[in-house]
């Protein structure tokens, strides 16, 4: 199945310098695009004892190994996958770089475990790589590949109930997807999670208590959309707070869940420090209109990590809530100003919210929709209206990646 991301990163390696670094969870599909992008490169995995000491020889080394002099082979590019476990991976790609960059090599280096969190000790990479964040499958995307990166909107696809059931069912994870077997399905997830908590944890930290960090992943699965109490979930393992957030924060580096923290800017008696968390693999979550919620959150915080890493500005996600008790679920801004307002419901009865009118308001946001599961599909182009307007989860999400 051809992402999305393709399209993106084979035009940025056609016509910039940098290297192309490809994160996001395991089995989303990093290694896949990266080999659709560069075809014909030299493929070295960590993991693979023999590229792993291909690696650890060094820049120089490498170059060697695949005839840098020759300009044909730099054009070929080289993919350096999982990397981020040899200890001095950085050091190893900033050589690189600056030695061959030159050669107009094309680097595409990919990861299961977050790139970014090497930063935390100083980017000595900086300005040297562009960051691609790929995401699961989501509703436009299973439709077409077909993609504009030069604009924040896409052409409108048809989104059928079908494509919205199959995605809440089996995840937007492409092998399950496309098998979209409940058996295989099952034995994937249950084969995932193994990984990810016994060998991806493993591998990004030193925590001992696995079994702890497993019960509090279960937990938040039940807590979706609603505000994380720490001392709440320190009662019940048994910790302590710092514990919760040290835990949560190692959870987000595999790509287990992600936070959204609320937007308080220009908002008066607002929420400031209480996160929400959300799943990467939305499938796993039992209680229905969480799990709406989280499918809803997903496609937000994709849509808003492409636009960013197409250029088109710096996006993020956030929700609004007061303490009156207003909320909106989910806020985008563009450049640090609030740019698109999105309430979730279940059902096309509910009323639009007067928090959505409210907030749109006192924000002054271009855009606020209010979705709904059970409405069907229109003709509708939501960005043609700057007033909230109530629509199928679908009509928002056609135009989306």
């Amino acid at each position: 199945m051809k992402r999305i991301y393709e399209t993106l990163i084979a035009d940025n390696l056609s016509k910039v310098r940098q290297m192309a670094f490809i994160s996001g969870p395991r089995q989303v599909g990093k290694t896949t695009t990266a080999r659709q992008v560069l075809p014909k490169a030299k493929y070295l995995n960590y993991d693979i004892d023999t590229d792993a000491n291909a690696i650890r020889s060094g820049a120089t080394k490498i170059a060697q190994a695949i005839d840098l002099a020759n300009p044909l082979n730099a054009k070929k590019g080289i993919i350096f996958d999982e990397i981020h476990k040899f200890p001095k991976w950085k050091n190893l790609l900033k050589g690189f770089f600056d030695a061959y960059a030159d050669n107009k090599i094309k680097v595409a280096v990919t990861g299961s475990a977050r790139m970014d969190t090497y930063k935390r000790g100083g980017d000595s990479l900086m300005g040297r790589y562009f960051m691609y964040r790929i995401h699961p499958i989501t509703a436009r995307e299973s439709v077409s590949a077909n993609v504009d990166i030069e604009n924040l909107f896409q052409k409108p696809a048809k989104i059928s109930d079908k494509h919205i059931e199959k995605l809440l069912t089996f995840g937007g994870y492409p092998e399950p997807y496309i098998t979209a077997n409940k058996r295989f399905y099952n034995n994937w997830k249950n084969l995932r999670l193994e990984q990810l908590f016994y060998d991806d944890l493993r591998d990004l930290s030193r925590v001992q208590d696995i079994k702890g960090i497993r019960a509090l992943a279960d937990l938040l699965g039940g807590r979706i959309s609603s505000g994380i109490n720490y001392s709440s979930l320190a009662n019940e393992l048994n910790v302590t707070s710092d514990t919760i957030k040290t835990w949560i924060n190692i959870l987000e580096s595999v790509y287990y869940c992600y936070s959204i923290r609320p937007w308080f800017k220009n908002i008066a008696n607002s929420i400031r420090k209480q996160p929400k968390i959300y799943l990467w693999d939305w499938s796993i979550i039992q209680d229905n209109g969480a799990k709406n919620e989280n499918f809803v959150a997903s496609h937000l915080l994709k849509v808003a990590h492409w636009w960013t890493d197409c250029g088109l500005g710096v996006f993020n996600l956030y929700y609004l809530r007061d303490k009156l008790q207003r909320e909106v679920d989910f806020l985008i801004t563009k450049d640090s100003q609030p740019f698109m307002l999105v309430e979730v419901k279940s059902s096309e009865r509910d009323p639009i919210s007067p928090t959505l009118s409210y907030f749109q308001k006192i924000l002054k946001v271009p855009y606020a929709f209010q979705v709904a599961f059970d409405m069907p599909i229109s003709e509708i182009i939501p960005t043609d209206y700057n007033t909230p307007i109530k629509i199928s989860v679908a009509d928002l999400l056609k135009i989306l990646v």
